[in-house]
């Protein structure tokens, strides 16, 4: 278990989705707890919401509620092991964003490139980017 800071995020969306609050509402954050308090909070939260399919809470580490730098990157790579890009394809690199648009820019290029199981894209922070983009020249 991680002794970092949690929180627990959610409410009532607009659609299963679960990409956008509802219309007239806020999201709701509760916390910081501990890993282990975030759980309870949040099976507290789901128990007695279960009846409403547009509500949806989550556990999140700290590190992905801030306003952080986040990317989305990758690419098209030599093989399934997705360490070696492919011949000609340079690491794409997409950012910064908060953390949300992180995760709506990673969707939409996923979506794109769902047939091709060579093509691989991740959410990564600016250190992890900086790594990548070493071990690719």
């Amino acid at each position: 278990m991680s002794n970092g800071k949690f929180y627990v995020v959610g409410g009532e969306y607009a659609d299963t989705s679960f990409a956008e609050i509802a219309h007239d509402a806020a999201e709701e954050r509760y916390g910081p707890y501990s890993e282990s308090e975030a759980r309870m909070v949040w099976r507290a939260l789901t128990g007695k919401t279960v009846d409403n399919a547009l509500v949806r809470y989550r556990i999140r580490p700290e590190a992905e509620l801030t306003d952080g730098s986040w990317y989305v990157v990758g690419g098209e790579y030599a093989d399934t092991d997705f360490c070696t890009l492919a011949a000609g394809q340079k690491l794409e690199s997409y950012g910064p964003y908060p953390r949300p648009e992180a995760r709506a820019v990673w969707r939409a290029l996923t979506g794109k490139t769902v047939d091709n199981a060579m093509v691989r894209y991740n959410i990564v922070t600016a250190e992890t980017l900086e790594g990548l983009k070493r071990s690719a020249d």
